[in-house]
């Protein structure tokens, strides 16, 4: 090689780096290996052979999704090993909506420049959200892309498969006028809304990352990193426990647009806002940002977030399973005829 030839290193791109982060993760993906799981990383693909045994006519349930603009506070902070669990959460509790149990996982990480242990920290928080899932994570992909990324920035996609019994899936065709609407309360911002609230916090207000909140009991970026919520566990366990008719995840468009997406067309629903339980995280966002009601709902999940539908006949069992999970169910409303839609009051 003569001096003035180049190499895939010089041009950015330092393979050595990627087979290093691969030997690093190898702890972190063998400690989400469930049954059915027959391959390790490396491969060109992940393989996994489903139990027909327990499923008359099984159905494969996917969804994908990211983190977001989130990731501009772990960049910030430079804490790199919680993303992941937002990773995981965004992907499985989409999918947990149809009652599927998540089986498989697969991460995408892009980033300027390939720190080795950086890539371990972010597969760090995948494997810990795949445990709090039940998923395996069973392979993925780690593109360095310099001159697309600066060095210190990455984003994060996910990639969940999971399974449900045909005469179970849940599409909430058949929800009613008068059945509930049973909460579970989020653990914050989840992974929605920061572009939102770093606006209002951090160049509106002038807050600092660093900077502790008498109100939250925590630096503002403590709370903005808190790992969003992984439902699956305790909704697997009230599905086989009592009759639910649908479900929403909360996410992107608050909870007015996403249990939309639950109902049938000609329902819509109330929702009571005094039954909300509203994090100060949220009331702090909206005073920093002089935010109206209507816009906050509409971008945050506001302390819910995740719905279940039950008829008023079995909400008492949902509510005692849920809570025999640890859960603090609340009732937040009911399905009512369509009117302006979901209406929160």
């Amino acid at each position: 090689m003569n001096n003035d030839s180049l190499d895939y290193k010089q041009a950015g791109v330092d393979i050595d780096a990627a087979n290093r982060s691969v030997e690093l993760i190898k702890q972190w993906v063998e400690k989400t290996h469930r049954p059915g799981v027959l391959s390790g990383i490396g491969g060109f693909g992940g393989f996994f052979a489903l139990d027909t045994s327990r499923y008359a006519e099984p159905v494969l349930v996917s969804g994908t999704d990211g983190v977001g603009t989130k990731l501009k506070i772990a960049q910030m902070m430079d804490i790199h090993h919680t993303v992941g669990i937002d990773l995981v959460a965004m992907c499985v509790n989409d999918i947990l909506v149809h009652g599927a149990e998540p089986l498989f996982f697969l991460d995408y990480i892009a980033v300027g420049k390939l720190k080795p242990s950086l890539v371990e920290q972010l597969v760090q928080g995948v494997s810990e959200g795949c445990l709090q899932a039940g998923c395996a994570l069973i392979g993925g992909e780690t593109a360095e892309m310099p001159g697309f990324y600066n060095e210190d920035e990455y984003d994060l996609a996910g990639f969940a498969v999971g399974v449900v019994e045909r005469s179970r899936l849940l599409t909430g065709q058949n929800v009613e006028e008068g059945d509930l609407l049973i909460g579970l309360p989020s653990s914050g911002v989840h992974s929605n809304g920061y572009s939102l609230a770093r606006k209002a916090l951090l160049e509106r207000a002038g807050l600092k990352l660093e900077q502790y909140s008498s109100e939250l009991g925590k630096t503002i970026g403590e709370e903005l990193l808190t790992p969003t919520r992984i439902y699956v566990k305790p909704i697997l366990k009230l599905l086989q426990h009592t009759e639910i008719k649908a479900m929403a995840h909360i996410t992107g468009g608050g909870i007015v647009e996403n249990l939309q997406r639950s109902l049938p067309t000609h329902l819509g629903a109330q929702i009571d806002s005094a039954s909300l339980p509203v994090l100060p995280v949220f009331d702090l966002i909206a005073h920093a940002g002089q935010i109206d009601k209507q816009e906050m709902y509409r971008t945050f999940n506001m302390g819910i977030g995740f719905i279940v539908i039950a008829s008023a006949h079995y909400s008492d069992n949902a509510l005692k399973c849920l809570r025999d999970e640890g859960e603090n169910p609340i009732v937040i409303g009911r399905v009512c005829q369509q009117g302006e839609g979901v209406v929160i009051k």
